[in-house]
């Protein structure tokens, strides 16, 4: 078994999915701290001022996003000394080989496509918190 996670940053514009992630990891373990950032701009802003011992355990990152999509936050994440050590997971509506191939090379820890039922994502979820979820 890998690494456990306690405290999540979900980056998503849509509210609804990303509560609804959020519910999913809590189905799970109820004691997962959950944040929310609304995309890129605001996950970079947020991280970059955040203390580092409140820095989160993962980053979850969808990849469709207005003002910075999810491939360029990862970049900017990977290229900041104090945050590219945070594992991160792409989460999508995506299924192109080719967007799951570049952002692993991008470092990201793994790619999800979002699932059409709650059930699928409380399995995907639960990987995750089992830190199960690596390419």
């Amino acid at each position: 078994m890998g690494k456990t996670y306690t405290s999540i940053l979900i980056v998503d514009d849509d509210i609804d999915d990303a509560e609804m992630f959020r519910d999913a990891l809590h189905h799970v373990d109820a004691s997962v701290q959950c944040t929310f950032s609304k995309d890129g701009v605001a996950a970079l802003k947020l991280l970059e001022t955040c203390p580092q011992e409140d820095l989160p355990d993962l980053i979850i990152l969808d990849m469709n996003m207005p003002r910075m999509n999810g491939k360029q936050c990862l970049l900017k994440l990977k290229a900041n000394r104090t945050l590219t050590d945070i594992p991160v997971i792409m989460y999508s509506t995506s299924q192109l080989k080719e967007d799951v191939d570049q952002t692993r090379q991008m470092g990201a820890m793994n790619f999800i496509t979002k699932p059409s039922k709650f059930s699928e994502l409380v399995v995907i979820a639960t990987r995750i918190l089992e830190g199960r979820c690596v390419f």
